[in-house]
């Protein structure tokens, strides 16, 4: 599984007028450590360009797959490219800012894709797929119908999966279920 994950200290920007710094960087680790809990058994890697995620990640067992400056998609499509020269035939990206994850491992085994938009069905909070099928990352918002369009044009089946606790990502302060906030309780 690869979990990109965004410096926690500038995560969460658009929680900026509700949350100081050190609060939205604190909500980013407890929601990417529930990521990474929610991936055993599988193995984990983290995708990251900053120290204190790749320490942070390293601490909890993951692999850390350094990519300093380059992006989402392209650090995405670098750690998937990594992963599958170590061997991987199949690779679950996983969004890190997903507060009720859990079971991410059911969604491997399919021949072909899968996509797990958010809630909205407008971004895509997890995608599997086969290493080496020429796949396009394309984050950002309407990412979930490009994601389709790119494995249309690759043939791949696709399976959509629309699973409540794997579609909740946080980007607005609406999107914070109740328990969220470090300092308020456990994420449910």
């Amino acid at each position: 599984m690869l979990i990109p994950v965004k410096a926690f200290h500038s995560a969460k920007g658009r929680l900026a007028a509700h949350f100081d710094a050190p609060t939205r960087a604190a909500l980013a680790r407890t929601m990417a450590e529930r990521v990474l809990q929610a991936a055993a058994p599988l193995p984990v890697a983290v995708v990251c360009d900053d120290p204190e995620v790749a320490t942070w990640a390293d601490a909890l067992g993951a692999l850390v797959l350094p990519e300093p400056g380059i992006g989402l998609n392209a650090a995405v499509e670098a750690g998937v490219d990594r992963l599958a020269a170590a061997g991987a035939s199949e690779v679950l990206v996983v969004h890190g800012d997903l507060p009720l994850a859990r079971g991410l491992a059911q969604l491997a085994g399919f021949d072909g894709m899968t996509l797990v938009p958010d809630r909205r069905e407008d971004g895509t909070n997890v995608i599997v797929l086969t290493p080496g099928c020429g796949f396009r990352f394309a984050y950002g918002a309407g990412s979930f119908g490009r994601h389709r369009l790119e494995a249309r044009r690759l043939g791949l089946p696709v399976r959509v999966v629309r699973e409540p606790a794997l579609a909740w990502d946080v980007d607005i302060l609406d999107d914070l279920p109740a328990g969220a906030l470090p300092g308020t309780g456990v994420l449910p």
